[in-house]
């Protein structure tokens, strides 16, 4: 997951109030709950040692929050009474609120979720129209409008009808090329995740066969056509499976790297350390695991961690605080451009030893 979108939470010291609100059920039916549910939640917050500034404004913001089918939850992050971010979620989320020395960030990996860009291509016969579909929507991103003429075939046999079928078929072998061009340079452009080719089969075929080879790679055709009512179904399940080969891919990359003993790391200290030189490429975690929830000690500025309080007080930190490992790990990641991968899925009962583990940008010098 590319974790720019909690750059806002560098800006601010803390404490934070996270809180989960679930907007898939309707609270017109039940008067008054929302406000309950804000109340209960702000109350939480306060008994935890939450100023009163903060506590009103997380009511305020909850109380706000109407039922919607998309998204299906939200996220609130928010600090001296300001809600600095509010993520949206594609999935609907247990409620809950927590006062914590660093915003709870690491849930957001299950609950947002990896969100591959895809890049459909809608073809026929005479061109081509590209669509980009994320979690949020779909946007139109360009056509390519080939020869338009001819494009049939005749049902006769003789020598001027299949005169007619061969310049048919050049008509076509032309437009695949030019819709191919114009799907590579749409790419470029997006630098989508991942490539749809949507249209009768012997069409997208042509297509596919004139990328290059490395979109090729990234490319699939889908099973159903233009108009099918179960084509979003599969461009849903293309981009899942993206997301799954993804993960597994990573776990190999990770799985590879430590038994070289090299390029990856694993354990509370080593993974500190890391971060801290900003080593980092992409943070693994298992949120089950028992290091997720381990005892680091933190100052204002994500860098600012350490595995004990001196070590903290040896960086600069005039007032160390203790903080939970997978956040404050997340937290120095995320502002030093890396990205953070949930395992949960692919490795359950798995994957780095202790729930948390990284892929680095290069290996820690010798000696």
């Amino acid at each position: 997951m590319d974790l720019a979108f909690l750059s806002p939470l560098s800006a601010h010291p803390g404490p934070w109030a996270s809180v989960r609100v679930d907007t898939s059920r309707p609270s017109e039916a039940t008067p008054g709950a929302r406000s309950a549910q804000a109340l209960t939640m702000s109350r939480t917050l306060a008994s935890a040692g939450a100023d009163e500034a903060t506590c009103d404004t997380v009511r305020s913001a909850v109380e706000g929050l109407r039922h919607t089918t998309e998204p299906l939850g939200r996220v609130l992050f928010a600090t001296a009474g300001e809600v600095v971010l509010d993520v949206p979620l594609g999935v609907a989320p247990h409620p809950a609120a927590a006062w914590a020395p660093l915003p709870r960030t690491t849930e957001l990996l299950d609950l947002v979720g990896e969100d591959p860009l895809c890049l459909v291509a809608h073809i026929d016969r005479t061109g081509a129209r590209f669509e980009l579909r994320t979690a949020r929507g779909s946007t139109e991103s360009g056509e390519v409008t080939g020869r338009t003429w001819p494009v049939h075939r005749t049902a006769t046999g003789d020598w001027s009808e299949r005169h007619f079928q061969l310049r048919v078929e050049n008509t076509w072998e032309h437009n695949a090329g030019e819709i191919a061009r114009a799907l590579t340079a749409c790419q470029d452009e997006v630098r989508a995740d991942l490539v749809l080719l949507v249209g009768d089969g012997r069409e997208c075929a042509a297509v596919d066969g004139k990328l290059p080879g490395d979109l090729r790679e990234r490319t699939t055709r889908t099973r159903h056509g233009e108009g099918s009512r179960l084509l979003g179904t599969e461009v849903e399940r293309a981009r899942a499976e993206h997301v799954a080969e993804h993960a597994a891919r990573e776990m190999e990359r990770y799985a590879q790297a430590r038994g070289r003993d090299e390029g990856a790391v694993a354990g509370v200290p080593a993974l500190v350390e890391a971060a801290r030189a900003h080593q980092v490429e992409e943070l693994l975690v298992r949120p089950t695991g028992p290091d997720a929830h381990r005892e680091v000690w933190v100052g204002p500025e994500p860098d600012q961690l350490a595995v004990r309080r001196t070590d903290a007080a040896a960086l600069g930190v005039a007032q160390p605080v203790a903080a939970r490992a997978d956040d404050a790990l997340l937290r120095c990641v995320a502002a030093s451009g890396g990205t953070a991968l949930s395992v949960a899925a692919t490795a359950p009962d798995g994957g780095p030893a202790g729930g948390l583990g990284a892929l680095l940008r290069w290996a820690p010098a010798e000696g």
